[in-house]
């Protein structure tokens, strides 16, 4: 066997580097055919999702003052749900959260039950 030398190696070295120089990377484009109909359904779905209130638990019914002092109450315990007060004649009501899945709310409301045990999960009426 041959032991490669310093200079063969330095020419060898060169060769290659000048033949690295030469190669290009392979070019390409590509093209994407999609149906007419999905940017459509696309923004369909935005709007559907948009109005994601498929679930609620409702912690209170009655007068205004207490209704408000239930939301304070709710708020300090649980403040990782947004809570509002409703009027829906002749009670302001509490409603907690805004759940995607009746598994989310039924999760929610074991917790929930545990300092207002009254509390329920509803689906609100769809406003037109």
């Amino acid at each position: 066997m041959k032991r490669l030398n310093i200079k063969n190696l330095c020419i060898l070295s060169i060769c290659l580097i000048s033949f690295s120089s030469l190669s290009y990377a392979q070019e390409g484009t590509i093209s994407i055919n999609q149906d007419e109909a999905i940017p459509t359904l696309l923004e369909l779905k935005k709007e559907i999702n948009k109005n994601d209130d498929r679930y609620k638990i409702q912690v209170f019914s009655g007068s205004r003052s207490n209704a408000e002092e239930m939301k304070a109450d709710f708020k300090s315990a649980y403040s990782e749900w947004e809570s509002k007060m409703v009027y829906e004649t002749p009670n302001y009501k509490i409603w907690v959260g805004s759940f995607r899945t009746r598994l989310e709310a039924d999760r929610a409301l074991i917790k929930v039950k545990k300092k207002f045990p009254t509390a329920f999960i509803f689906e609100p009426k769809k406003e037109k």
